[in-house]
């Protein structure tokens, strides 16, 4: 159950990025809530595998720049995420530059803390 809530909280802090930031847009033959709902799927499951991995691999370099790479490091999720989705299912979202999946995944990670807390057990 705890899945179905993260995917949700995911698909909608996409949705927001979306509308937010001009260089995010859903993509594919389906509907746009539909293309943020494979996107948020395939944002739960980077976050879930690669992310860790990833971050414990980028450590030092987080330290230095006292965590703000830890952003570049969720710009690139958002990045392979919405890139999984358009390859994989052919639907998700479409990210124009670094710079749109960075302030993307400022958005999105203001998002998923927001609607975290009220979503919270």
């Amino acid at each position: 159950m705890r899945f179905l809530l993260n995917w949700l909280v995911a698909s909608i802090a996409i949705a927001v990025a979306a509308a937010l930031v001009p260089g995010i847009v859903p993509f594919g033959p389906v509907d746009a809530w539909l293309a943020f709902a494979f996107a948020g799927l395939f944002l739960g499951i980077v976050d879930s595998l690669i992310k860790p991995v990833l971050s414990l691999l980028s450590l030092p370099l987080t330290i230095v720049t006292f965590g703000i790479f830890q952003l570049v490091v969720n710009a690139l999720m958002l990045s392979l995420a919405g890139w999984l989705s358009l390859n994989l299912l052919g639907a998700g979202i479409a990210i124009a530059s670094f710079g749109s999946a960075f302030a993307g995944a400022i958005v999105v990670s203001i998002m998923c803390t927001i609607l975290g807390f009220i979503t919270r057990d």
